[in-house]
């Protein structure tokens, strides 16, 4: 078989949800069935790392797809041109978008529906664009993919010609995410917060993270223990962040909060691990991949009550409403004044985490890939 694949989130050291996403399904698939030719379609030059193996046809098909515009003419011109020449048997789409002018049967991961429930944390543009085209991308694809049973639900309430053709295949969880030893901890803690205990949130700024909430929860937390702790924030500055930094410029806490930027994966993980508790606040997400990765990692978890994460993380953590800064407070508070807590949502995390496993999604996406050709 001849299988076309959208790779245009395979960007080096750029990679996030759907990159990774991508990378760690395909690097499987490819390597598990040599036998089958895959076309990866970039619109944008690409780095050899993500050639992974001599079944893989990189293809370059410019221009680069960055706004409505050339998303309309990347995947309804260009893909298809592609998949002809190619003589493509499927088509897979990993970032909601799938071609509306191919008879080529297509397989399209739709992660999650946040440009319905936070509209305002996506420019009006883009937003437009989803709200128009999902329903025709859900419709046109054969087999539609999605991260969680949550997500699932959410997308058959709102769209209900999905039914009969929506799966789940879970995010797993990269093996670099891992428990570290003492002196591992202290080493980074004592790189980034001068040796202190710190919360940490990783993930892009903007709006729909929920961040200035995290800064207050934060802030009360301060008043009430009046300790040392820091708050370190990973991850670049999205779209539309400026409530977050202006929100920074007149913290009174201003020099325990740390940002680091986007990271190396390596450099990630160690901070991740390093921590006193996760804190994602998130307001929504399909899956929530931070949680899982603090989990493996035994590092106990703060998230959000109503999405997503209470799927992934079930009773190994802790929930606040993440409209409610106090219950945030309150949460960060009770886990740190009960260390007996602490460890037994650590024990929990690590059972849990065993469920994220990226060879059995690898495994499952590829039976769905089959079936959709079939």
């Amino acid at each position: 078989m001849r299988i076309a694949v959208n790779t245009r989130f395979l960007l080096k050291d750029y990679l996030e949800g759907y990159g990774y996403f991508l990378s760690e399904l395909f690097r499987r698939i490819t390597e598990n069935h040599p036998e089958h030719e895959f076309i990866f379609i970039f619109d944008r030059p690409f780095d050899k790392q993500f050639v992974f193996g001599k079944n893989v046809i990189p293809v370059l098909a410019g221009p680069a797809a960055r706004h409505p515009l050339l998303w309309k003419y990347w995947y309804d011109i260009k893909v298809p041109s592609l998949l002809k020449k190619y003589k493509a048997d499927l088509f897979v789409s990993c970032d909601g978008f799938c071609s509306l002018r191919t008879s080529v049967p297509q397989c399209l991961v739709l992660h999650d529906l946040a440009f319905l429930h936070f509209p305002a944390g996506i420019p009006r543009i883009q937003l437009a664009f989803y709200k128009k085209y999902t329903p025709q991308f859900i419709r046109k694809a054969n087999t539609l993919v999605t991260v969680s049973e949550f997500s699932k639900k959410d997308i058959l309430a709102h769209y209900p010609e999905a039914a009969g053709k929506t799966a789940v295949v879970y995010n797993g969880i990269k093996p670099v995410f891992r428990p570290y030893s003492w002196e591992e901890r202290e080493a980074v803690k004592e790189k980034h917060t001068g040796g202190k205990d710190y919360f940490v949130y990783t993930g892009a700024i903007h709006p729909r993270k929920n961040l200035v909430c995290l800064l207050k929860a934060f802030s009360l937390f301060k008043k009430r223990q009046q300790s040392a702790m820091k708050l370190v924030i990973t991850g670049r500055l999205a779209w539309k962040n400026e409530s977050f930094t202006e929100s920074l410029k007149t913290y009174k806490y201003r020099d325990d909060v740390i940002l680091t930027g986007y990271l190396p994966l390596e450099e990630l993980a160690g901070i991740t691990a390093s921590a006193y508790a996760l804190v994602y606040p998130s307001l929504f997400e399909g899956f929530g991949v931070p949680v899982a990765e603090a989990m493996q990692a035994s590092v106990p978890v703060i998230t959000s009550a109503r999405s997503a994460m209470e799927e992934i993380a079930g009773e190994a953590a802790l929930y606040a409403d993440p409209g409610d800064h106090t219950a945030l407070a309150d949460q960060l508070m009770r886990l740190y004044k009960d260390e007996r807590l602490r460890g037994e949502l650590i024990a929990k995390g690590k059972i849990r985490a065993m469920a994220f496993n990226w060879d059995e999604s690898a495994r499952r996406f590829w039976e769905l890939m089959e079936q959709t050709i079939a």
